[in-house]
């Protein structure tokens, strides 16, 4: 047995993370997409031969995709063992988006490969990539109102899409043949494989100058010393159950909200999360897989417990029963195009608003909670081509004991930011008329909510399809410990001159637009945490000299008062409002 000084651990773990970093920054900076090349829609990571469990993730990876590539690696190894895969060879790379095998929504695609020494495999390589289109009923592949996953787009199973070395004509045929603007896809394929192979080479260097027995036996210990800070930091929770509930808007289809009940129970060392109680499987695409809600939850503890170094010893004490009968456990053929986008945020909403009540010094209000996922797709015919564009957004992010909540942060799921206007008007016929903060969208309190985001898109030239999968229209991000929720996201649409809100408030597909018509998105804001009157006046009157609020929406949310002037706190009058209990 070897025996690990702590420098030479330390090295190895960060060697590791800069392995996975180093495939990060090569399938953005390789791939054609902007949603990959400019919003590092994507992940890269290591992952055991034996089971799967992860090793190591990029520091700059998607968090939501932490649990299901741990999920769809073990898969594709059980799948090889009991013969219902080909076996690999060296240079072979899987390629496989189904989500009931580990998956999220089917436009995440993850690349397997497996890294041989000596002949053996030592472990596997895998990334996930959002690709902009994967066929289905509508451009963009987020059907807001599909009844089955066939209707949300091609599903691979684990097959070789490179087959030693070599890509498969036939496979890459097929799934060319499916799919909108295909002659892109190339580009990302590409990317996504040598962000595979960058690692493979990297990891190899580290192997050698090691030794395969070093780096082994430093995995296994770094996963035992992660599994040994969760626990010590679960340990500090005070001992009960904490419950909490959170609401999509609706499925899509039925227009009424779906609730995730959670109740959380602390024992020890160890957290156990039951969703039941939970609406039942649904119609529309708000299913979520196993896999995505296993890493809804482990990236939520992730948010609260941010030192602990990742890896599957993370997770180890952290168990989720799993959610028979719900809308958190989708079966086949449930759609699931909304799950890893916006229900997986509901999930990680609900993980808040429980832990909140154990922790305040520690967790936040609700965050904005949506990814803003809004899918254009039609044809230029200034460049004679189709398109598939796709816009992802930031909001607020809640309010926490030490101060406000981050304006336009990016999803809680994700490190994805929106691709600057400049590449997607450069790429697409669109104009950005307004790109802005969403000023006063911040749930109040004695710490405010981060703020959302406000943009408008103009169609410039052609015919174009719009749909919308977003969340949190019907009821805001929510407030902690007193705080208020913050605003909630909007969507309108005008076409020949005339405003048309979808009637599920953040989900509609396939609604037609050409040169002219515009849409409008307001995105949520962060919950507040605490009493609003107990907010610093100081605080309040910086807000209103940025701009962010009115001295009425002021003195209406937080009982502060101005001088006649409106430049100074007018101290007696905000204590009498505040006295009065004046929101």
């Amino acid at each position: 047995m070897i025996t690990l000084d702590a420098i030479t651990l330390s090295v190895l773990q960060a060697a590791l993370q800069q392995v996975c970093d180093e495939m990060d920054l090569t399938f953005s900076r390789a791939a054609f997409s902007p949603v990959i090349a400019e919003a590092n829609d994507r992940s890269d990571g290591i992952y055991s031969a034996v089971d799967g469990s992860l090793i190591a993730q990029g520091s700059q990876g998607l968090p939501v995709f932490v649990g299901v590539m741990q999920y769809s690696t073990r898969t594709v190894i059980e799948m090889i063992a009991d013969g219902r895969c080909l076996p690999p060879e060296p240079g072979d790379i899987y390629i496989v988006n189904d989500p009931y095998l580990g998956g999220t929504h089917l436009m995440d695609v993850r690349f397997v490969m497996p890294v041989y020494r000596r002949e053996k495999i030592f472990c596997w390589l895998s990334n996930t990539g959002h690709w902009p289109d994967i066929g289905g009923s509508v451009p963009g592949g987020f059907s807001a109102s599909a009844t089955a996953v066939e209707q949300e787009g091609l599903r691979l199973p684990p097959v070789k899409l490179f087959k030693k070395g070599v890509l498969d004509p036939e496979i890459y045929a097929i799934i060319c043949s499916n799919i909108r603007v295909a002659d892109q896809r190339i580009g990302d394929i590409r990317a996504q494989a040598a962000a595979l192979l960058i690692g493979q080479d990297r990891l190899n260097g580290i192997l050698d100058r090691y030794g395969d027995e070093t780096v082994v036996e430093a995995i296994a210990e770094l996963r035992r010393r992660a599994a040994e800070q969760m626990r010590a930091n679960i340990s500090a929770i005070p001992d009960g159950i904490y419950r909490s509930k959170a609401f999509v808007d609706s499925d899509g289809v039925v227009n009424e909200p779906l609730t995730i009940a959670l109740a959380v129970e602390k024992r020890g060392d160890t957290l156990s999360f039951d969703f039941a109680g939970s609406s039942k499987p649904c119609a529309g695409p708000m299913n979520s897989v196993l896999a995505t809600t296993l890493s809804s939850v482990y990236l939520a503890m992730r948010h609260i417990f941010p030192d602990v170094p990742i890896s599957a010893g993370a997770f180890e004490p952290l168990h989720v029963k799993r959610p028979e009968g719900t809308f958190l456990d989708a079966r086949y053929p449930r759609p699931v195009s909304g799950c890893a986008a916006e229900v997986s945020q509901r999930i990680a909403e609900a993980v808040f608003a429980a832990m909140v009540q154990a922790l305040p010094d520690r967790v936040t209000a609700a965050p904005a909670g949506s990814s803003g996922n809004f899918a254009l797709g039609g044809n230029d015919p200034a460049r004679g081509r189709d398109y598939v564009m796709y816009q992802i957004s930031g909001g607020g992010y809640g309010g926490n004991a030490g101060h406000d909540g981050l304006t336009n942060g990016c999803s809680t799921i994700g490190i994805s930011k929106s691709p600057p206007v400049e590449i997607m008007e450069q790429a697409f016929p669109v104009l950005y008329r307004h790109y802005a903060l969403r000023e006063g969208s911040g749930g109040a309190g004695k710490h405010r909510g981060g703020f959302g985001l406000a943009y408008e898109v103009e169609i410039l030239r052609g015919d174009a399809r719009a749909s919308f999968v977003m969340d949190h229209g019907r009821f805001g991000p929510q407030g902690a410990l007193g705080g208020k929720d913050g605003a909630v996201n909007t969507v309108t649409v005008f076409r020949n001159g005339e405003a048309h809100v979808p009637p599920h408030l953040s989900k509609e597909q396939d609604i037609p637009l050409q040169a002219g018509d515009r849409v409008r998105v307001g995105t949520p804001g962060g919950g507040g945490y605490g009493d609003p009157l107990q907010r610093d006046a100081d605080l309040v009157l910086r807000d209103i000299a940025m701009g962010y609020y009115t001295s009425e929406e002021a003195a209406e949310k937080f009982g502060v008062a101005l001088s006649a002037d409106g430049l100074a706190v007018d101290d007696a009058a905000t204590k009498g409002k505040r006295a009065a209990g004046h929101h």
